[in-house]
């Protein structure tokens, strides 16, 4: 069973575990090797850890039952964060009120819903703050960029981002109003 709950701060390095291995097996080829090779499961769960204590929406996805082990507790297999937008205005135009942060998934747990669910959750807490629309930053050669489109997204800006001194090119997609993410269809995504 697939299970969303907000996370505890006792779920920051099983979060920094499924952000390691989910970065390794997305953006090879993408972001640097060397990059990917020195991301730290501790530095990620030290990053999630003060996000949950900072009352950042962090969401977590658990699989328990018939979908673990025998003899295993629920297990993380994937999360997302969203908040008040932290740069919501590009060349001058604004983007969104809120900003899902990030959305990633175990590659075994992709194509079940998680994510599709993990961004209504996201959707949910912005809208519990007082946000009336949303935006996410893509890498532009993020293999599932297009998930986004089929959930209602809009790509509506281009802008760029550093890592380990490498320009990567990224697209922002909206939600405009924020109900346009909840109301998107199961089967779409």
């Amino acid at each position: 069973m697939i299970s969303l709950r907000k996370a505890r701060v006792a779920d920051a390095i099983a979060i920094g575990a499924v952000h390691v291995a989910a970065w390794r097996s997305s953006y090879p080829g993408i972001l640097p090797d060397t990059y990917l090779a020195r991301m730290s499961v501790s530095r990620q769960a030290a990053h999630y850890d003060a996000a949950i204590r900072g009352g950042t929406g962090v969401m977590v996805a658990t699989a328990s039952g018939v979908d673990v082990p025998i003899g295993s507790g629920p297990r993380i297999i994937g999360f997302s964060t969203a908040g008040r937008a932290r740069h919501a205005e590009i060349a001058g135009k604004r983007l969104a009120e809120g900003e899902v942060e990030t959305l990633y998934v175990l590659d075994d747990w992709r194509e079940r819903g998680v994510g599709r669910r993990l961004m209504r959750a996201s959707a949910s807490h912005l809208i519990d703050i007082g946000c009336k629309s949303a935006f996410v930053w893509v890498l532009r050669e993020n293999p599932s960029r297009w998930f986004y489109q089929r959930l209602g997204g809009k790509p509506v800006a281009e802008a760029t981002t550093q890592f380990a001194g490498q320009k990567i090119a990224q697209t922002a997609f909206v939600w405009d109003p924020i109900q346009q993410l909840l109301a998107a269809s199961p089967q779409a995504s």
